[in-house]
């Protein structure tokens, strides 16, 4: 039997990194990987999700972790879809757990950030900025139960971002759904207890998201999100899977809003305009 007490408690664990074909997500399923887990990754692009597994493959290869064909895998799953999504996140559930239950689902799904200004805000524009951060998070909460061991163990961690504490101009919307997000959060460690619930709040995180930005604007941008946070800096995705690890690590902690955020919220606090 190993001695180690700390380093080991994701070995053999099953773990579903639901949008972890990029960013925070492929690198939560890379961490995991290191930390003995199985993997199995997802997102709606196919061809981002067969990118993401070529390169897990050659990261267990290169560190020794073991057999690939074992270790990870992948399975599409369209959240956008509001006609089908219960149907696409069964079918995610039936492939992660065809060789037993999960014991940890990490939610780190989006699509492009959707920033309408208040005066010109849709109704259509709120129902879309919605469904996929917050309305698939509630579907996969939905059936999780049936695939997931039920122990404390056990967790499901969400991802939310400072802009609720500290919108940007004109990101109210957005603010709005990472709110309903935080109090998702604890209603699911009551609902789905004993498996627990916490979400990672993010501050600014050097994520593929950042290629909305024509790259003229790029380095100015960050440059102003590393001018409002203690560190001065602007996170890798590297840095902050390590929040997600001590989600699923930590068997105490549920409910909770776990900040990796650069002091963001204790920062500057002038407003941050783009």
């Amino acid at each position: 039997m190993s001695a180690l007490k700390y380093t080991n408690k994701l070995q053999g664990h099953r773990v579903l990194v639901v949008g972890g074909s990029s960013g925070v997500g492929f690198c939560v399923a890379e961490a995991a990987l290191e930390h003995g887990a199985q993997v199995i990754i997802s997102s709606s692009n196919q061809t981002k999700l067969d990118g993401a597994l070529a390169r897990l493959r050659e990261h267990i290869k290169a560190a020794n972790l073991g057999d690939a064909s074992k270790l990870i895998s992948a399975k599409t799953c369209d959240l956008a879809n509001i006609e089908k999504i219960d149907e696409n996140v069964v079918e995610l559930f039936e492939f992660a757990t065809k060789d037993g239950k999960l014991d940890h689902v990490v939610f780190t799904a989006g699509d492009a950030l959707r920033a309408p200004g208040l005066a010109n805000v849709t109704v259509q524009d709120i129902h879309a900025s919605f469904q996929v951060r917050n309305t698939g998070a509630i579907i996969i909460a939905k059936h999780l139960s049936k695939y997931i061991n039920s122990r404390v163990q056990s967790s499901l961690t969400l991802t939310g971002g400072t802009n609720t504490h500290r919108p940007l101009p004109n990101w109210s919307i957005v603010a709005a759904g990472g709110g309903a997000g935080e109090g998702l959060t604890r209603g699911l460690a009551v609902d789905l207890r004993p498996v627990r619930c916490n979400s990672v709040m993010l501050g600014a995180i050097h994520t593929e998201l950042f290629g909305m930005f024509p790259p003229e604007q790029l380095e100015p941008i960050l440059q102003k999100f590393r001018e409002e946070v203690i560190t001065g800096t602007v996170a890798t995705p590297e840095e902050a899977a390590e929040a997600y690890i001590y989600s699923m690590k930590d068997s105490f902690a549920t409910g909770a809003i776990i900040k990796t955020d650069g002091g963001r919220l204790v920062g500057d606090s002038r407003p941050l305009v783009l």
